[in-house]
């Protein structure tokens, strides 16, 4: 008997068929792997989950469109589907474990992850049940309330849905069910996810198994507890306050800009749109920053944004003109403040370093 072919390898071929959007070759790839003898955690982890990580990479550099990440992700998850789906095993091999929940937080669109992590909790003997992308928390507690799992698993990409994360936390908890927090919007380490009250947090699927192979401590419900008990800081009302007036802030850092930039008054309907979404971006990242009170969240997401613009050929400095107009319309917050002032020095000191090469991918 042949050895398996090495890992990288098996790699290199999915991605092929996944850029070249063929599904059928795709699947081929890793069921031919599995024939040869690897195991299905690596056929996930280290190979599916390697190829989704470069979709993501490809397309933050503009080397795939829009429409080509899509595709990718499709056949990706076709790919899990039916690795999962095949006819020679079954989800409790390893003897059964428990129920537990997986699913993102409301709002999450990007449910690849929470997807991987199901299917290796399925292979460790898990019963899962998979909720998918942006569950809504009353209808997550509904489902708790119907089934008592031994945890939910919750999944986000995105830091902009920590807030929401909160609330999914708190809610889970307060009917006594504990919460593993898992992905990117969870910040290095976990350290949002601890900020929030999180039970446990896990760096990826692996982590989440041994996390639930250790037990998780059980929420009291009796001990309810508020959004500020957790991040007194929004005592202030700075967050409560940017979110409402998000709207008018957009709209008014548009048109501050066209008067900075009068320039900006021939741009087309398509290009003033996508201006108008770059500001909502920002200042849904710097509303988000103010919630968890870290800047590294807004500098993060600026600095991600650069390297997105600058791959189309945009000039990333003109969002130090943007940070610069919400500043005036912000004066009087001084915690926001801050974090524009903060937000502007970044770009202007990475528009003065050389970058040294690409930076992390924070897409997938």
């Amino acid at each position: 008997m042949s050895l398996p072919e090495p890992v990288s390898r098996i790699e290199d071929r999915l991605w092929q068929a996944v850029v070249d959007a063929d599904e059928y070759s795709a699947v081929a790839v890793v069921h031919g792997a599995l024939a040869e003898g690897v195991d299905e955690e690596t056929l996930l982890l280290d190979v599916i989950a390697r190829v989704q990580a470069k979709v993501g990479t490809e397309w933050a550099a503009n080397r795939i469109s829009v429409a080509q990440e899509h595709a990718a992700t499709a056949i990706n998850e076709r790919v899990v589907a039916a690795l999962a789906h095949r006819q020679d095993g079954g989800p409790y091999r390893r003897g059964y474990r428990g129920r537990v929940t997986v699913g993102c937080v409301d709002g999450e669109w990007h449910a690849f992850p929470a997807r991987l992590v199901a299917e290796i909790l399925r292979l460790r003997g898990w019963q899962v049940d998979y909720l998918g992308a942006q569950t809504p928390t009353p209808h997550l507690v509904a489902h708790l309330h119907h089934t008592n799992p031994r945890a939910v698993l919750l999944s986000g990409s995105i830091p902009t849905h920590l807030p929401t994360a909160h609330a999914a936390i708190t809610a889970c908890q307060a009917v006594g069910v504990p919460v593993l927090a898992g992905g990117r919007a969870f910040g290095p380490r976990g350290r949002y996810a601890f900020a929030l009250g999180a039970d446990r947090w896990a760096a990826d699927a692996r982590g989440a198994a041994a996390a639930l192979e250790a037990d998780l401590p059980h929420p009291d419900p009796a001990a309810a507890r508020q959004i500020v008990d957790d991040l007194p800081h929004l005592a202030d009302q700075e967050y409560t306050m940017v979110v409402q007036s998000r709207g008018m802030l957009v709209k008014q850092t548009l048109k501050d800009l066209e008067n900075r930039f009068p320039a900006l008054r021939e741009y087309s309907d398509e290009q003033r749109e996508r201006t108008a979404e770059d500001i909502a971006h920002i200042v849904d990242f710097l509303a988000t920053a103010l919630y968890v009170d870290d800047v590294e969240v807004f500098t993060g997401f600026l600095l991600w944004t650069a390297e997105i613009l600058e791959a189309r050929n945009v000039p990333a400095v003109s969002l130090v003109s943007g940070l610069d107009a919400l500043s005036d319309r912000l004066r009087d917050f001084p915690r926001t403040l801050k974090l524009l002032r903060e937000g502007a020095t970044a770009m202007l000191e990475r528009a003065r370093t050389p970058a040294p090469g690409p930076g992390p991918d924070l897409h997938v």
